[in-house]
């Protein structure tokens, strides 16, 4: 099959899967849209929300909806990098055997990342990055694809470790969850409390979801649309020549190379789902909010003043 034939295929498929994933969900249509363009980009995402906004179900039908394997950890102080990665143990012929941790699948949901140590949180930075894990000395290769799914609750900062820049840096998108609007919240209340056990269809397969990953890598894209990410990011840097006044008055950190890479890829994505052959500026603009907001870091002056990274991100749209 030919790119072009790929892309439209890709267009119908998606239709098809945000039904399925309908079934379960209701409304969310945003934040659903941001994590697809993360699997089908080769990304991460990070959640941000207060509790019963449905995100382990969201993430569970996703998983189901893609055919992939979905596990979930529950982050807590006391657990271990080992309780993620998996352990040796000796086995009955008194022989080193690696138990596998709940970090092998192809989607891990990391329930309240911000709960657990430091040491804890950094254990899923290699599988994030590289792909693997090493323990004891050995390498473990994880399957692909490879999705992390972290979720944060941004009311309760008691008892939390805040995840460290580096950390953030890995994730490409950071996805507020709103409320529902009343009249979805009717709707969600409705089928929850009756008996209505919806099926939720697998419409890929693992491997399928890695050949959509490398047709977005293939897909081409326009100088002036890469020098538009590059500036875009560059403007939110403080220091920089191109920063308005606004970030240099604001803000004390701006974005880094990573989040010009994943404004690239995410606006490939965002076009091939909506049947374009070749990402526009307008693509880039549609992902830049997600993909900046946790990458730049406001002085005190901008909390003093009530200044959100999101309306910081907009002055410079």
């Amino acid at each position: 099959m030919s790119d072009v034939a790929a892309i439209d295929n890709l267009v119908l498929r998606h239709k098809e899967l945000k039904k399925e994933i309908s079934k379960v969900i209701i409304g969310q249509d945003h934040v659903i849209d941001q994590i697809l363009i993360s699997i089908f980009s080769g990304g991460h995402a990070l959640l941000i929300g207060v509790p019963g906004l449905a995100k382990t179900l969201m993430v569970n039908t996703i998983a189901q909806a893609l055919g992939l394997q979905f596990k979930r950890i529950q982050f807590t102080p006391d657990l271990m990098p080992s309780d993620i990665l998996g352990s040796e143990i000796l086995d009955e012929t008194r022989q080193f055997k690696f138990i596998k941790g709940p970090v092998f699948s192809n989607i891990v949901l990391a329930d309240e990342i911000n709960r657990t140590p430091p040491k804890t949180q950094a254990a899923l930075l290699e599988a994030m990055q590289e792909r693997s894990v090493t323990v004891a000395g050995h390498r473990y290769d994880l399957e692909n694809p490879y999705f992390v799914l972290a979720t944060q609750n941004p009311i309760e900062q008691e008892g939390t470790y805040p995840l460290p820049e580096a950390q953030l840096d890995r994730f490409m998108f950071a996805i507020n969850l709103e409320y529902p609007s009343y009249q979805e919240e009717v709707d969600v209340v409705k089928a929850t409390t009756s008996d209505r056990k919806p099926k939720v269809n697998p419409l890929f397969t693992a491997q399928e979801i890695v050949d959509l990953q490398q047709l977005v890598r293939r897909i081409p894209v326009a100088d002036n649309v890469v020098e538009y990410a590059v500036k875009l990011v560059g403007k939110t840097r403080p220091k920089s020549a191109e920063a308005p006044e606004i970030i240099k008055q604001y803000l004390d950190w701006g974005a880094g190379p990573r989040a010009s890479q994943n404004l690239i890829l995410a606006a490939k994505t965002h076009a091939a789902t909506r049947g374009k052959y070749s990402p526009d500026i307008e693509d880039v603009k549609a992902v830049a909010t997600g993909i900046l907001r946790h990458r730049i870091i406001k002085n005190y002056k901008a909390e003093a003043e009530g200044f959100t990274e999101d309306s910081l991100i907009a002055k410079i749209l």
